[in-house]
């Protein structure tokens, strides 16, 4: 038997397969890199020695109001080892600047107290000289537009970005299932943007692409939205990581929004790019906490499965999902309407300015969901993950037996992907 351990919420768990049926194990080379400095003096480096950019003490000279956006409780971002090297650049620079934390949730729901403690460390929220901020798209009154994206879309942002002396931003770079990359440009759009400007970005047409896919930038419309959004809104300066698979820091990345941001995602392609190994049936994950505390979050891995699983094959999709669904229209969707099909007509028929909360989920999900059987490995309730049209079985034993089950044979060939949310797979 061949022992694979699989991220699972803050644990792991265990895969015993037999060996003749692997047909692949599916790994980013971020899990075997190992740089030749700590954590912090990764980040230093990169901050003092940026991409296409002053540093960032000398864009912070006599600037008072200075804003950072961060990224919030679903993201594994060290905030712990990054701000504080943030933190001391700027006070080199503007020793009485007034620094709020803008928390870019997106499209997610408001950051507590306790995972903004659990992020940045107790010392760094209770300082005075830092205010945390959580944005929250759907609050309009925070919201000032500036400018028509090149989509057509109205870009909104949260005011306190837009008034701020100097934008800058933390966060992490991997493969992002239709933005082409994480990070850089997306704490702007969709991290600090208003619903609607979120909901022109990933409109079906834009979703349907096929540029809006894993590691793919040119010609990738949502991502050129992106970009165009970041120049608009001045953000001066990012800080961006990449991660191994215990969330550590290997590499970082600073300076100019976009071209710090391109030199990271050059580097995240060698080292995340791997052959896929067409298999009728593929496990998968979501690299665990915090990507996998729901459904919502988990089509991430399964976009990775779908690169290499053959038609009409199975997608074992082992999640934690410890908070449900995560998007309560991503559920209606597939619980009010069981013909997919219709479903995927309905997205495709919806224009850009029509777009409804969590479409873009939904439609990637109906994508696989019309291609594949999905089983689901995870603490949500049995009743929603199968109103939400996939399987559910308690264990990894019991979705092999129910995916050999559905294909009526028992040895067909296995791929493994342990970090379905690291992996580029090139078909």
């Amino acid at each position: 038997m061949t022992k694979i351990e699989l991220p699972f919420g803050k644990g792991k768990i265990e895969a015993q397969i037999p060996e003749e049926r692997i047909q692949g194990i599916l790994v980013s080379g971020a899990h075997s890199y190992y740089p030749e400095y700590s954590e912090t003096e990764l980040v230093e480096e990169a901050v003092t020695h940026p991409v296409g950019s002053k540093r960032l003490k000398d864009l912070a000279r006599g600037k008072k109001n200075i804003v950072m956006i961060a990224s919030d409780h679903t993201r594994p971002v060290p905030s712990k080892v990054i701000m504080p090297v943030i933190l001391k650049e700027i006070k080199e620079g503007s020793p009485d600047a007034v620094v709020t934390v803008l928390i870019a949730t997106g499209f997610h729901r408001p950051t507590t107290k306790e995972e903004l403690i659990y992020k940045f460390g107790q010392e760094i929220v209770d300082r005075k000289d830092i205010r945390f901020v959580v944005h929250e798209s759907g609050k309009a009154e925070d919201m000032v537009e500036i400018g028509i994206l090149p989509s057509g879309g109205r870009l909104r942002i949260n005011r306190i970005a837009y008034e701020a002396d100097l934008l800058i931003a933390e966060g992490f770079i991997e493969p992002h299932f239709f933005a082409g990359f994480s990070g850089g440009r997306k704490s702007v759009l969709p991290g600090v943007s208003s619903r609607e400007t979120v909901m022109a970005n990933h409109c079906s047409e834009f979703i349907a692409d096929e540029h809006s896919r894993t590691g793919i930038l040119e010609g990738n419309p949502i991502h050129k939205d992106m970009v165009w959004a970041a120049e608009k809104a001045k953000l001066a300066f990012i800080v961006n990581v990449v991660l191994d698979q215990d969330k550590k820091v290997i590499r970082a990345f600073a300076g100019h929004f976009d071209k710090a941001h391109r030199e990271g995602c050059r580097f995240v392609n060698q080292l995340s790019g791997v052959d896929a190994a067409p298999a009728d049936i593929v496990i998968s994950t979501n690299g665990g906490y915090p990507l996998d505390q729901n459904i919502y979050q988990s089509v991430k891995g399964m976009t990775a499965a779908e690169a290499t699983c053959r038609p009409g094959g199975v997608i074992i999709m082992v999640s934690s999902c410890m908070d449900g669904h995560g998007g309560q229209e991503l559920y209606d969707t597939f619980a009010n309407e069981k013909d997919k099909e219709k479903i995927m007509a309905g997205f495709l028929a919806t224009d850009r300015d029509s777009t409804v909360p969590d479409q873009w989920e939904s439609q990637i999900l109906c994508r696989i969901l019309l291609k594949y059987k999905v089983i689901m490995v995870t603490q949500a309730p049995q009743k929603m993950v199968e109103e939400m049209q996939m399987d559910y079985a308690a264990d990894l034993p019991e979705a092999l037996r129910m995916a050999d089950a559905y294909l009526g044979k028992e040895n067909a060939p296995i791929t493994v992907i342990p970090d379905g949310v690291s992996v580029i797979v090139r078909k």
